[in-house]
């Protein structure tokens, strides 16, 4: 890989992928960018930004290229840049006609592919025999909105290659973005995954008026959670007081940018999962997540007591007052 010459290419249009074309414009001169609707491509081209997510970030329209033909951007970059809901990847893939076993691939998804229960490092290994050591994934607190303000934030790059993974780095780190590196692409994935359900708990939590002192408890339970999760799933030496991961979680339970956490403060306000939907009008990955991981446990039996209640109130129509108040009186 050599980010001086190679082309890097987005495949997805929302406020992450936003994010990351603002990151990469930083360092590289042209990027390549798909778009699946020609007219979101013009709109975008007439008012120098993205025309549904965060559009006050303006890019310089004669830097990118613009694709809806998702082989052609393929075939015309070395790196590829997903960033698309998890639940949707199949979709957006299965129109790939072109190999892409031989591209590097940066994946900018925190989230689990619910049809296959696979992460996305193991689906692009699986389905496109892309090798691991091809693959980074971008892992820390890093909500695409203070991106687009250019507040600084802290992204790790996991990868399998370590040389790769530096050179990761260097596409999306600038004045504003600090990076560092990792070899845990399944421990920084599967908290990415695992925390999107904790801050729907914490979510809920708040819709039911409890205070920032049981929220408290519940983060520090959930991190010991994952812990018990990652290690047991992928045992290797890991610091899970990183910011890959520990940082990750604390972002997404707190910050008002979070959309699980508002997805989950809505369920605990009386919403349904229908209707939460609907009025937030963005896709809240740890919903999905929520059955996978459920699913994959059963094979693991990890004590994982959070992310039960959140998956019982979401998907056996437990109350959440109730799966709340239960909760409350394991955690410690």
């Amino acid at each position: 890989m050599n980010i001086k010459t190679d082309k890097v290419g987005i495949i997805g249009s929302g406020s992450w992928a936003t994010a990351i074309a603002k990151m990469l414009l930083e360092n590289v001169e042209n990027i390549n960018w798909f778009f699946r609707k020609k007219e979101t491509i013009q709109n975008f081209k007439e008012i120098k930004s993205n025309p549904r997510y965060l559009q006050s970030v303006e890019f310089d329209v004669d830097r990118i290229h613009f694709y809806s033909d998702i082989n052609k951007i393929i075939k015309n970059s070395n790196i590829l840049v997903l960033a698309v809901p998890s639940a949707f990847l199949p979709i957006i893939l299965e129109k790939v006609k072109t190999d892409i076993s031989n591209k590097y691939i940066l994946s900018g998804i925190k989230g689990i592919v619910t049809q296959e229960n696979l992460l996305v490092v193991e689906y692009l290994n699986k389905y496109f025999h892309v090798p691991y050591e091809n693959v980074g994934v971008i892992a820390g607190p890093c909500h695409a909105e203070e991106i687009a303000l250019g507040k600084l934030s802290y992204l790790t790059i996991a990868s399998m290659n370590e040389d790769e993974a530096k050179n990761f780095t260097q596409l999306l780190g600038c004045k504003y973005i600090f990076t560092s590196t990792s070899d845990d692409i399944w421990g920084t994935e599967y908290t990415s995954v695992i925390k999107n359900i904790i801050a729907i708990g914490a979510g809920i939590a708040h819709g039911l008026r409890y205070g920032d002192n049981f929220q408290a408890t519940l983060v520090s339970n959930a991190i010991q959670e994952i812990k018990r999760f990652v290690d047991t799933v992928h045992p290797i030496n890991r610091d899970i007081k990183d910011s890959a991961y520990l940082g990750d979680l604390m972002v997404t339970v707190y910050s008002q940018f979070s959309r699980n956490r508002m997805f989950g403060t809505m369920i605990g306000k009386g919403y349904s999962v229908h209707n939460a939907f609907l009025d937030m009008n963005m896709v809240a990955e740890g919903y999905y997540a929520s059955r996978s991981i459920h699913k994959i446990n059963e094979k693991y039996q990890v004590s994982m007591p959070i992310s039960e209640a959140v998956y019982k109130i979401l998907y056996e129509k437990a109350i959440p007052k109730k799966e709340m108040a239960n909760l409350a009186l394991i955690i410690s």
